[in-house]
């Protein structure tokens, strides 16, 4: 049975796919609200709603998180998520209104095809209205449809990269991962280290293995600032503070980087949500949830890329993982 971010109870994921060029939106839902946090790592970010999050300012629950494509025009996609949520009469009730809460995060998809289509409003909502507790699909998908990674020689160099998930289950609290990756730098497998996908030889035909290549003095050809970026969302049925969140949202980048070399780099807009829903009624402690958070994330980046698929388009080839 394949594990998942939706393995968690309370969570929901949702996707909207762009036709008309590969971008998109991934919604990850918290009818019941869930106690968030979040950690921004890379130095190019597109955001919103993280200063909320941090943990001396007031609110403590969100309603759902956003994903998307089309870069910082892909923020608007929350505004559809916003609109859903409130038809379901779902956020904070401030007397007059019930205001949901949604971060958000957006990666960087313009190179591939037309750069004027771009997930907006009707493209949360659509998200929404997809979203269920079924295992989400993986790849070339949602916020992962346009992600290409290994970009750090030349986007000619690249491979196509994707949005994947994965759980872990310890002692009676389960805590998943969905991850968005589009990142500079390569994948790796991180038990053996091994590039699964990222940058490859000049010739297009072997894997170069960046890491290597950046310590023999090999000149990297990294893209604009912001034009590369993994973002995602951690969840958990633990009970947490929102100190706790935060914390849990942290200990998710170990992951990251187990499976992303190089990652946080000053190309890449990193950034990581993390969501307690609390339905477990468990709190294992931080040592372990740090553990499962870390794996989680490492398992779900190799899976968005073993599970999306090459694309073309015009002279542009990027192959997917397995391809060469």
């Amino acid at each position: 049975m394949t594990s998942s971010i939706t393995d968690v109870a309370g969570i929901e994921v949702g996707h909207f796919t762009d036709a008309r060029r590969p971008t998109g939106c991934t919604v990850v839902l918290a009818r019941g609200s869930a106690v968030a946090g979040v950690d921004v790592r890379g130095a190019a970010p597109g955001t919103r709603e993280t200063d909320l999050l941090a943990p001396q300012n007031v609110v403590e629950r969100v309603h759902a998180v956003l994903l998307s494509g089309g870069s910082a025009w892909g923020l608007d996609a929350a505004g559809g998520v916003m609109r859903w949520l409130e038809e379901q009469g779902i956020g904070i009730d401030v007397g007059p209104a019930r205001i949901p809460i949604v971060p958000a995060a957006v990666l960087f998809d313009l190179p591939l095809g037309d750069q004027r289509v771009r997930p907006d409003a009707a493209a949360g909502y659509a998200a929404c209205q997809a979203a269920s507790r079924s295992a989400p699909a993986e790849g070339c998908i949602g916020a992962g449809a346009g992600a290409v990674v290994g970009k750090i020689f030349g986007f000619h160099r690249a491979m196509k990269g994707g949005i994947g998930t994965a759980s872990v289950t310890a002692g009676g609290v389960t805590v998943g991962a969905l991850i968005a990756c589009n990142a500079l730098g390569d994948v790796v497998d991180p038990d053996t280290g091994r590039v699964i996908a990222g940058a490859r030889t000049e010739d297009g035909l072997h894997l170069l293995d960046s890491r290597r290549a950046l310590l023999r003095g090999d000149a990297p050809r990294p893209m604009l600032a912001g034009s590369n970026t993994t973002i995602g969302v951690i969840a958990t049925d633990a009970v947490l503070t929102k100190v706790q969140a935060s914390r849990l949202a942290t200990v998710g980048h170990d992951g990251l980087a187990r499976s992303i070399n190089p990652v946080h780099t000053l190309s890449d807009g990193d950034a990581l949500f993390a969501l307690a829903t609390g339905a477990s009624g468990r709190t294992p402690g931080m040592m372990t949830l740090a553990a499962m958070a870390a794996e989680a994330c490492a398992l779900a980046v190799v899976r968005a890329v073993r599970a999306a698929r090459g694309v073309r388009i015009g002279e542009l080839h990027l192959p997917a993982a397995g391809e060469i």
